[in-house]
């Protein structure tokens, strides 16, 4: 009996969203029967029969279609309507990297997220903590004349964020600060003095804005994290290259969350044994 019930319940659930999609849509009966390849009559019983039964998955998954609901959503099975397809653009985005540090859509992510704690897997040194000659070094061959605005520009948003509500923390490999140390690899050509200043700056910026903002290096031998940065429940982005590859999903954000975490667990220098790294790695520089 209680079966019965809810086949009856759920036949009338389908009916009451099947004439709510068909309205919004603003299609007629007789254009969404010649969409789907049936009878006008069919599409009227099915929005009129107030028997138990439901038509069956052929007909529920190309009403679905033509109406751009979800079928699941017409059968009771789920309270989105929005099909795959809307679902997945709605929580996956891809949007242009530029080479250059002015970028408006990383700020408005910042703003939006601000209060929450933003966890951020640099691709290199973390921009936000950076010289304004490493900035010139890195980036002015690609920027040209622009170059000298961008970066003043830039600076402007970083010490923005720098004094924003939320809580930062950073996870990067060992090697990567031990690489800039030494001007190897991807700092090959950096001069010396460029390389002692920011690991000074570096040093500085962690001891006076801990523990709002905390660094994290783990032994990359043991762990790996793609660039990205998570900026609390909302969003995680991913940077792939030419692009930010962002989720918007609860369950997407929640995943690299609990990935970031781990590398933050896992780390081989806490946040509060960096300054001491970073002091000894000027002191090698210097000898």
């Amino acid at each position: 009996m209680i079966d019965l019930m809810d086949k009856r319940l759920r036949a009338e659930q389908f009916r009451h969203r099947l004439n709510r999609a068909l309205e919004q849509s603003g299609l007629s009966q007789s254009a969404l029967a010649r969409s789907i390849g049936v009878d006008r009559s069919t599409i009227s019983q099915l929005l009129t029969d107030d028997g138990a039964r439901l038509p069956n998955a052929h007909v529920v998954g190309a009403c679905a279609a033509a109406l751009g609901v979800s079928a699941d959503w017409l059968l009771s099975l789920s309270e989105r309507p929005e099909n795959a397809a809307d679902l997945v653009a709605a929580s996956l985005s891809m949007s242009a990297a530029p080479r250059a540090l002015v970028d408006e859509r990383i700020f408005d992510w910042h703003q939006e997220a601000a209060g929450y704690k933003i966890r951020h897997a640099p691709a290199a040194l973390p921009d936000m903590l950076k010289t304004r000659a490493l900035l010139e070094w890195e980036y002015a061959p690609h920027l040209g004349r622009t170059a000298d605005q961008a970066i003043g520009a830039s600076q402007d948003r970083l010490a923005w964020m720098r004094q924003s509500p939320s809580d930062y923390e950073i996870a990067m490999p060992i090697y990567e600060l031990d690489s800039f140390a030494k001007g190897v690899g991807y700092y090959d050509g950096l001069p010396k003095e460029t390389r002692q200043e920011q690991l000074a700056q570096f040093e500085q910026l962690s001891r006076q804005l801990y523990p709002r903002l905390r660094i994290y290096l783990f032994d990359a031998k043991r762990l790996y994290s793609a660039p990205m940065t998570i900026f609390g429940p909302l969003l995680c982005v991913i940077y792939v290259g030419s692009h930010y590859m962002a989720f918007r999903d609860k369950e997407r954000v929640e995943t690299q969350t609990s990935h970031f975490d781990n590398l933050v667990r896992e780390a081989d220098i806490s946040a509060r044994d960096l300054p001491e790294r970073l002091s000894a790695l000027q002191a090698e520089i210097a000898s």
